[in-house]
């Protein structure tokens, strides 16, 4: 869902959930290191609903359609949108199956797997390069690309994280030169001649949305698989629960179980916002020019609107989930996100009898600015 940012003062890596409960319970905004950092469900919502007080325009990097605001963001959004379409989504459905039940079926029977290199990465590459039309070839410096992107995420280091950042935006400026010596027939080629307000996209445009489809996608994607696998291992319960939706095909309830599952651990963790003009927020008095994060992952276990947020209720929690943000800025990518997630999850649970946690080791964390698993360890039957 966007760029992420640390929140200071962790005090507990092993889950960084913690942190974020506790600095909700003490107050629904808290000005941390010179932003103020949003917790509240309510104080979220208000904040992404208001594009006008609320700028996404934070960096001077242009990034379609992250961070623009109004006219300029609708435009683009609409022929994003239309990429992302219910019925073209649908389209992409076998070949996300297909990769799914090849991944799973070449993984060990009761031995440890690590599910997020095993499962999570590969899927996220091979699905998404698919729906693009990217070549096979070019998996190994995906993975590799997944891998380095977190490590200098995790580093906080701007100069690091840019450079890797270039290094992808290279690689999709070779595919381009490459569809124009050859051109074929998929994704990246309907976009290289499609418009926006009646003229073609220029080639930092059409890179700048593919970054957004795929550099961010990539590893959330794998780090979703990682969140629902560990929960699935550790929640007898719902395991069998989806299990029954599964073997029956109950699409539309298993997709909210997912939605419910990553509310729980939600590894989308925060976008940054700047204000416009002064506005009063969570009983504070924000001027122009402010900088804002919303915790999504801190808004998505409010008491004040879950209850306990541990539990888990998809039928009672998905009205007010955020997983996918809120507002103007909402996740275009939803329904192919759904998609993919609810297609690797009946193949997991199709093809093997039962997931359960590796005895004697443990899943380790990730650290802010990332959210969910960094390694999650799981036999297989």
């Amino acid at each position: 869902m966007g760029d992420s940012a640390e929140i200071d003062g962790t005090s507990d890596q092993r889950d960084p959930r913690d942190t974020y409960d506790a600095l909700r319970a003490r107050c629904s905004v808290v000005h941390e290191d010179g932003r103020w950092v949003v917790l509240g469900h309510a104080e979220v919502v208000a904040v992404a609903e208001d594009a006008g007080t609320f700028s996404s325009g934070v960096s001077p990097r242009r990034a379609i359609p992250n961070s623009l605001d109004g006219v300029e963001h609708a435009a683009y959004r609409a022929l994003i949108d239309r990429y992302l379409a219910e019925e073209r989504v649908a389209r992409e459905e076998d070949q996300c199956r297909s990769h799914a039940a090849d991944i799973v079926d070449a993984l060990p029977r009761g031995v440890t797997v690590e599910a997020i290199a095993s499962i999570g990465t590969p899927f996220a590459v091979r699905s998404q390069s698919t729906w693009l039309g990217w070549p096979s070839g070019l998996e190994d410096d995906l993975v590799a690309w997944i891998h380095d992107n977190h490590a200098a995420t995790r580093s906080g280091d701007r100069e690091r994280t840019a450079e890797v950042a270039e290094r992808f935006d290279e690689m999709v400026r070779t595919l381009l030169q490459a569809r124009r010596a050859t051109p074929t027939e998929d994704v990246t080629c309907e976009l290289m001649r499609d418009t926006v307000q009646g003229r073609p996209l220029a080639d930092e445009e059409i890179v700048s949305i593919l970054r957004n489809w795929t550099a961010g996608d990539l590893g959330s994607l794998a780090l979703s698989v990682g969140v629902l696998v560990h929960f699935l291992a550790d929640n007898p319960e719902p395991q069998r629960h989806l299990r029954t939706l599964a073997a029956v095909g109950d699409r539309g309830a298993l997709d909210a179980a997912i939605e419910e599952i990553l509310r729980i651990d939600d590894p989308f963790v925060s976008n940054r916002r700047v204000t416009t003009r002064p506005v009063t927020l969570g009983g504070h008095s924000l001027g122009q020019g402010e900088q804002v994060l919303l915790n999504w992952t801190a808004a998505n276990r409010d008491p004040l609107v879950f209850g306990d947020p541990d539990r888990y209720d998809p039928g009672e929690n998905s009205a007010a989930n955020l997983v996918f943000g809120a507002g103007p800025h909402v996740c275009p990518g939803r329904l192919l996100t759904l998609m993919e997630l609810r297609v690797v999850v009946e193949e997991l649970l199709g093809r093997t009898t039962w997931v359960g946690p590796a005895p004697d080791h443990l899943g380790e964390r990730e650290t802010a600015p990332l959210g969910g698993w960094a390694r999650v360890l799981v036999v297989l039957g």
